[in-house]
């Protein structure tokens, strides 16, 4: 049962859920009207490390019935992966708070 639960736990950044998909990561939770998707466009090394360069930041509503490209509300490119969080975590915050 235990082994269960486990597999429905994701990693959460701020309190919010993080998915990851090769190089796609959706930032929020699917229940709720909006998430973000992280697209890794390019990557670097740093200090032998391979780390994300350039992100595409997309937040989408998850309305079932929108087109894929009705749903896309915003958009940015951002370089660095804490910058792509950033603004991900703005835009989510207030879209879901209803300031857009």
């Amino acid at each position: 049962m235990a082994e269960a639960k486990a597999a429905k736990e994701f990693s959460t950044y701020k309190g919010r859920p993080l998915v990851r998909c090769g190089d796609e990561i959706y930032y929020g939770n699917m229940e709720e009207p909006y998430v973000v998707r992280l697209q890794i466009k390019s990557k670097k090394e740093v200090g032998g490390i391979e780390v994300a360069d350039k992100i595409t930041v997309q937040l989408m509503a998850t309305d079932p019935y929108l087109l894929p490209r009705k749903a896309i509300v915003k958009t940015s490119e951002k370089h660095g992966f804490y910058l792509a969080m950033d603004i991900a975590d703005i835009w989510l915050g207030r879209a879901l708070a209803g300031k857009m």
